[in-house]
């Protein structure tokens, strides 16, 4: 009978699998799917399921899902104690001028005890982030203040987990188009006449919320985006501005806020409400409660005021918890 062959420094004849690392043993020790299955107490489907989602921390490899035994002690860690072992708080979703100072005054009062971040992601893209678990809290804008209670609770609908959410407002604030102070004076200023004038826009990335806005006036005056000229597409509301005052473009959706920053011409289209969406163990988590109370701070009434198109009369309060 031949002789198994082995591996060099190894008595496993070739054609057997190579044990696990044991913990400790440099790298970290990984699991197949059946092995996570067996550690986590579920089935495999399930194992596939969740790593699919990108909810359970692992790789692919050669076609095969392999799972960081320490990542997934931590996702497990993180999952059961939201809330109350956790010392960071992750914002995305849609961008705004005072939520950016807001966030930034908050991650220097916990200084390195704690991490607070904001990424302005888009509204669509940042509830992504928070159904795959990868943000903490998502900003929203929708349309207009008037159908905020019935839009953000429709759009939180189409992801999943969307059942554990809650809605907190954050504040109101004034929608409409940033111009530049050129393209202001030589054009009517009504927000339909500058939507017909030809002139070069800033347009924001689909699935954000400005952008839909943006969609809406077009509709209201009678035309459609594919009738204006698109310079740049800007990530963010301040990025749009920004490309304003650089003169790459001349208008663009946004708010007063994002068009005081860089000096530019604003012309009011109406009110949103701009919520922030979070599972509900978030909401009882001490650095949201923190964030909240910052909204109702002095500091930011004063912020708020300098930037204009601002209502903090509802800050923090919940207006949307899931049945």
């Amino acid at each position: 009978m031949a002789k198994a062959k082995h591996r060099a420094g190894d008595n496993s004849p070739v054609g057997t699998p190579a044990p696990l690392p044991k913990e400790g043993e440099g790298v970290a020790a990984l699991m197949n799917a059946r092995q996570a299955a067996d550690y986590l107490g579920i089935n495999e489907k399930k194992v596939y399921q969740l790593a699919t989602e990108g909810r359970l921390p692992g790789t692919k490899v050669t076609g095969k899902w392999l799972f960081p035994r320490d990542l997934v002690d931590q996702w497990l860690l993180e999952s059961s104690h939201r809330g109350v072992l956790a010392d960071r708080l992750l914002l995305t979703g849609s961008d705004d001028p005072l939520l950016h100072r807001i966030v930034s005054g908050l991650a220097q009062a916990v200084e390195a005890r704690a991490l607070v971040a904001y990424s302005a992601t888009g509204t669509r893209l940042g509830l992504r982030l928070l159904a795959a678990g990868r943000a903490d809290v998502c900003a929203v804008h929708w349309g207009p203040a008037a159908e905020s209670d019935v839009r953000h609770p429709a759009l939180l609908s189409r992801f999943p987990g969307h059942a554990q959410w809650v809605l907190v407002r954050a504040f109101r604030r004034e929608q409409g188009l940033m111009v530049s102070p050129r393209a202001a004076e030589r054009h009517d200023s009504r927000v339909e006449a500058l939507v017909g004038a030809g002139l070069r826009w800033a347009f924001r990335q689909d699935g954000s919320g400005s952008q839909r806005f943006l969609e809406e006036i077009c509709a209201a005056a009678d035309t459609s985006l594919d009738r204006l000229e698109c310079a740049v597409i800007a990530r963010s509301e301040r990025e749009a501005a920004s490309y304003i005052a650089m003169g790459e473009a001349d208008v663009a959706p946004g708010v007063r806020a994002a068009a005081a920053e860089c000096g530019l011409d604003f012309l009011a289209a109406g009110e949103e409400t701009f919520d922030l969406a979070l599972p509900r163990d978030i909401y009882f988590r001490a650095l949201f409660q923190r964030l909240v109370d910052s909204f109702k701070s002095e500091e930011t009434r004063s912020a708020a005021a300098r930037l204009g198109g601002y209502d903090l009369t509802e800050a923090g309060r919940l207006v949307w918890s899931a049945p």
